[in-house]
């Protein structure tokens, strides 16, 4: 019997992004686009598919009873919690990490802010979980990528080699484990994500790479709600 498969969806943010000049301060992953929260698509593709076991849900302090209310509301299966995220978004990783650091799982981090997610990318991160211990989700980059500072230009990568880095991202509970132990050790420990974190830390780990979709994209600003209409409408699946 293989590893359980635990998706752990972050939605730890507070939509300071999101609001500004007066505008309403919601947090993004509760806005609602094609009349469901942005919350309730990355919630509901991971608690149908067959190869998930369990579900958690990492929130801000403040929205820990609005998640409950979505869930309860939204019928969902296999949410096992809804863990009380911390001020950095690899504080929302570690909860969840320290949640299961004594089980046999792997965890499979996914962006609330990223609701497109498709069935078929959280197939190909369990199946590429079957035999790496790590994986993430990419797309190749379809533009020429600047390496710049201070403004000036210093190097042009080969484009060949880019990629864009999407959710989920998928861990052997222990190397990811180990990989934050050593980096929290770490007195200039910075973090952008899971994935950057075991390559620095455990380098010695592989990091699998998934192809990606262009409609898996990440609500950042509110313009991109209708990036987000689109993709629902090309699917059929607004309501």
């Amino acid at each position: 019997m293989g590893k359980r498969n635990v998706a752990v969806v972050l939605a730890g943010g507070k939509g300071s992004r999101m609001g500004g000049n007066g505008e309403d301060q919601t947090p993004k992953q509760f806005l609602v686009v094609g009349g469901k929260t942005i919350l309730d698509y990355s919630v509901r593709t991971f608690d149908d598919n067959p190869g998930i076991d369990e579900v958690v849900i990492v929130s801000h302090r403040d929205y820990v009873e609005r998640v409950a209310e979505l869930v309860r509301a939204g019928g969902y299966r296999k949410v096992a919690a809804i863990l009380e995220g911390g001020k950095e978004r690899y504080d929302s990783s570690l909860v969840a990490i320290r949640r299961y650091a004594y089980e046999d799982v792997n965890l499979i981090f996914h962006d609330a802010a990223r609701p497109l997610v498709s069935e078929r990318i959280v197939d190909d991160v369990i199946s590429s979980l079957e035999s790496a211990q790590a994986c993430g989700v990419a797309v190749p980059s379809v533009d020429t990528i600047l390496v710049c500072k201070d403004g000036v230009l210093q190097s042009v990568p080969d484009r060949s080699t880019m990629y864009r880095a999407q959710t989920p991202q998928g861990f052997d509970i222990e190397v990811i484990k180990s990989a934050y132990e050593i980096g929290l050790k770490d007195p200039d420990f910075q973090a952008t994500d899971d994935c950057g974190i075991l390559l620095k830390y455990r380098p010695d780990i592989p990091i699998k790479i998934v192809e990606g979709d262009d409609a898996n994209l990440k609500v950042t600003y509110r313009d991109d709600l209708e990036m987000v209409e689109m993709y629902l409408k090309k699917k059929g699946l607004n309501q």
